[in-house]
């Protein structure tokens, strides 16, 4: 019965969750957005660079990031801010997580493009987890940052 409880809970928390997806290429941002709402996850919007993802991040409570963007490399000091001034929690996905490896203050860690829908799934019920101060599961494919 506790178990029963406890999946219901995280499974409202996790619906309740707002996510703001930054990539700029624009069929991998709508893949992830899909499968992000197939979940009954909200999306709050697609950014493609920095002034979009500061415009949408009051929306937002997790934000899924991509190190280059259309504005260049600014996806590590973007996560930086979305976390920091924000209060986002933010989760890179990336081709190239060494551009990221030794930590971005405030973000959670980066896993490597490509990402299944499978692992999104593991990734926001560890984000909306963590965002209670509840303990869960690092998914497999996760690093998280120090």
């Amino acid at each position: 019965m506790a178990t029963n409880v406890m999946r219901s809970w995280q499974r409202e928390n996790l619906m309740e969750q707002r996510v703001l997806i930054v990539e700029d290429e624009l069929l991998i941002a709508l893949d992830l957005e899909m499968t992000i709402e197939d979940m009954g996850v909200h999306v709050t919007g697609l950014a493609a660079d920095r002034e979009e993802a500061l415009r949408l991040a009051p929306l937002a409570d997790i934000a899924f990031v991509d190190v280059n963007l259309s504005d260049g490399a600014t996806g590590p000091e973007i996560g930086r801010q979305l976390a920091q001034d924000h209060g986002i929690s933010v989760v890179f996905m990336t081709a190239n997580p060494e551009a990221v490896a030794d930590g971005v203050r405030g973000a959670i860690g980066v896993v490597q493009k490509p990402v299944m829908p499978k692992v999104v799934e593991q990734l926001l019920k560890y984000v909306a987890a963590r965002r209670v101060g509840m303990l869960a599961v690092v998914p497999q494919q996760l690093m998280v940052f120090g």
